[in-house]
């Protein structure tokens, strides 16, 4: 390979870029600028001109498909010669390091991953041993805050110290219990993959040190969404190099809510003074049009770095502003303008994506699509890794690979039916405690566990037979077969087929194609095996499921559309607290982070970039008026053209700019989803849980009981409640 071959193809910033190889480097890269190019020719070039070798070089990066595409254009350049690299996530390259240092730790190299499910279950666990009640705290809250304690590296007794309110006290409590029982069951949770390596490094310099060596160059993408905890995981490998290169903008930030910190890319020069920056302002992606729009917006932020992205490409169709009287109007709109694009530009159906800021909006939409006969996919509905079935399969081969995960062991013990109830499970958890062994180990003993009838005894000893007996045949089988086999054993296809239903024929299918997912895995993966089957699988993402070749309409969410691109885009829901959330009007660092993710919906459209509000919003069942954002105030005039397709002018006037404030990215629209046992937020009393509800639609009255304003009787049209859980 010629160095021409490598440089020629990139513009001056670019090559400027690459070339700068030694020491500490900052690109900013801007969106569509061909951050993903200057990466991979420069992991290239350090290895076709400088000597450097493979496996001396690692690349991080966020999702799975990035880096799978990363790996794949580093094997074309470097003509197969880049195979070795350290390519993957975050999460994927600490749990390499983990799987040969785990011991040191106290683990087993055989630790499996549990997905957040699986965590709550545990903490679930521990808050009843604790005698904590649900009305306390939630288990999903009580997790939230451990996670976020990982991803700011605060250990459970650090944690202890700082806490200060009632709920921070609770999870002071159960983070130490909740990370025992992690350990006891040999699994570590998402955040234990970046918090691990950092103790491994803390507590063994030479182990440290023997990485260090190992990586001389480090490269690292989307550096603007890293946590103080991947941070510092970064700074540990690169102290003896230097060699640290990241690439980000730090106007697509947009996790703050799960931990990322913008202040990593904003102040990197505090840690690395010699540290060399470079601009990537080029957009090679959308039109003049949407990047005048794009950067209108995120020019109001206060908190970033100077730049603005160019393009030599034509000045392209105006931004539309779509006004709309309902969300149903709104739905009906996008899907009319869609099928005229259709028509008149020869597009396809995967052209398209339609962006939301919370999931709730979706409902609406995909109506609209049915309605219409246009195909689609939904980028973040129920994965196909979380189904019950798929769930249930993976249980019983995660303790097939792992006999201390209690958490799978409680889930198929019972799976299929064998009669094996709650209370003769208790007392086997009694009699494993006791005797400090798995549950495994003591469905091995049951008959020692005389309290337990003979029946029950003998049922819970066949599953124990059935799980030794494939853990034995591990070696013998190829993880394909071993699946197959114990499937067929297990005969959940035939208890598929004896319901006879259509849903139960689905579930059937979902089996069958994880069964072909394994094997397809196996013969891909030369070095595959159960463990690192399931490993893949904990690691998966919405997007990294997603198949852009379909030909269907996108639909997602604003947060999971970054880094993808189509040659038309639809922002929906442009309304003052919904985008932006009214959580962030009081918070400027919150409205910034709104105004960021603007940013990122524009520019992930190439040729025409269409946004809509509507002047009616469905909420509790009642309509209320809604205020158009105050983004689209900040939008350049000259580069939008605004059409108003409202119809209807005249509403009620005591209902105006309701409050969306969605937690998790979740919204309730109806008065059905207020229901006894619901999580609810109130402005004003905060976090509660609904305890009894009299009559129904707007007349509803219900009790919430507060955890820390006490129990409240509220009039559900006037109360502004926020649906939780």
């Amino acid at each position: 390979m010629k160095n021409s071959y490598l440089l020629e193809s990139l513009n001056s910033a670019q090559r400027e870029a690459v070339l700068c190889i030694e020491g500490p480097v900052l690109i900013l890269a801007g969106a569509g600028s061909g951050k993903t190019r200057v990466l991979t020719h420069r992991v290239a070039y350090l290895i076709d001109q400088k000597g450097v070798k493979p496996w001396q070089i690692m690349a991080v990066t966020f999702t799975n498909k990035a880096a799978n595409e990363m790996k794949e254009r580093i094997l074309k350049l470097s003509h197969g010669a880049g195979k070795e690299a350290w390519i993957g996530t975050f999460h994927s390259i600490s749990a390499r390091i983990l799987r040969v240092e785990a011991e040191c730790l106290g683990y087993g190299r055989n630790f499996l991953i549990f997905d957040r499910d699986d965590q709550k279950r545990f903490v679930k666990n521990v808050m009843d041993e604790m005698n904590i009640s649900e009305k306390e705290a939630q288990p999903d809250a009580v997790l939230n805050a451990i996670s976020g304690a990982k991803n700011a590296f605060v250990s459970s007794s650090e944690y202890q110290e700082i806490a200060k309110a009632p709920f921070e006290y609770t999870v002071a409590r159960v983070y130490p219990l909740y990370q025992n029982l992690l350990k006891k069951n040999n699994v570590m949770d998402f955040d234990d993959l970046l918090v691990n390596p950092l103790l491994l490094f803390q507590q063994y310099p030479e182990v440290l040190e023997k990485y260090q060596r190992k990586f001389s160059y480090m490269l690292v993408d989307e550096f603007q969404d890293t946590n103080r905890t991947q941070y510092f995981f970064l700074n540990y490998l690169a102290a003896r190099h230097k060699n640290l290169c990241v690439v980000g903008d730090d106007d697509q930030s947009i996790y703050r809510w799960r931990g990322a910190d913008i202040q990593n890319i904003l102040n990197i020069e505090k840690d690395y003074p010699n540290c060399k920056i470079y601009h990537l302002e080029q957009n090679y992606r959308s039109t003049k049009s949407i990047l005048a729009t794009a950067n209108s917006i995120v020019r109001n932020n206060q908190l970033r770095r100077e730049k603005t992205l160019w393009t030599e490409k034509e000045e392209g169709e105006k931004v539309t502003i779509l006004e709309l009287d309902d969300a149903a109007d709104e739905a009906l709109t996008v899907i009319s303008v869609m099928k005229d694009g259709l028509l008149a530009g020869g597009r396809g159906f995967s052209d398209f994506a339609i962006l939301y800021r919370t999931n709730a909006q979706s409902r609406v939409l995909e109506d609209a699509l049915r309605q219409g006969a246009i195909p689609y996919v939904v980028v973040g509905g129920v994965k196909f890794y979380e189904r019950k079935e798929i769930k249930d399969v993976l249980a019983y081969l995660r303790l097939v690979c792992n006999s201390n995960d209690s958490v799978s062991f409680k889930r198929v013990v019972n799976f299929p039916l064998r009669g094996i109830g709650e209370s003769s499970l208790l007392k086997l958890e009694e009699f494993a405690r006791a005797n400090s062994i798995s549950l495994l180990a003591a469905a091995g003993r049951v008959e020692e566990v005389t309290p337990i009838s003979p029946r029950i005894r003998k049922s819970i000893f066949e599953f124990h037979q059935l799980i030794a007996k494939y853990s034995s045949l591990r070696q013998q089988f190829s993880t394909g077969e071993l699946a197959q086999a114990l499937v067929d054993e297990i005969g959940i296809l035939r208890s598929f087929k004896d319901i006879n239903t259509e849903e139960s024929f689905s579930r059937a299918e979902n089996v069958r194609e994880l069964l072909l997912a394994i094997v397809n895995y196996t013969k891909s993966n030369k070095d595959a095996s159960l463990d690192t089957f399931l490993e893949e699988v904990a690691l998966i993402t919405d997007i990294d499921t997603w198949d852009e070749r379909s030909n269907a309409v996108t639909l997602m969410t604003l947060h999971s559309a970054k880094g993808l691109e189509f040659p038309v885009v639809f922002i929906t829901g442009l309304e003052e607290g919904l985008f932006p959330l009214s959580r962030s009007f009081d918070n400027i660092a919150d409205l910034e982070e709104e105004r960021r993710l603007f940013y990122v919906g524009a520019t992930r459209a190439q040729e025409k970039l269409f946004i809509s509000w509507a002047a009616v919003r469905l909420r509790y069942g009642e309509s209320f008026n809604s205020l158009p954002s105050r983004f689209l105030k900040e939008l350049n005039p000259e580069s939008i053209e605004t059409k108003n397709l409202r119809r209807i002018y005249h509403y009620r006037s005591e209902n105006v700019s309701p409050t969306y404030d969605p937690i998790y990215e979740e919204a309730f629209d109806e008065y059905e989803e207020i229901v006894r046992g619901r999580e609810v937020k109130h402005e004003l009393f905060g976090l509660g849980k609904i305890v009894q509800t009299d009559g129904h639609g707007e007349n509803m009255k219900i009790t919430v009981r507060f955890y820390e304003a006490g129990e409240k009787r509220l009039v559900v049209k006037y109360a502004n409640l926020q649906v939780l859980y």
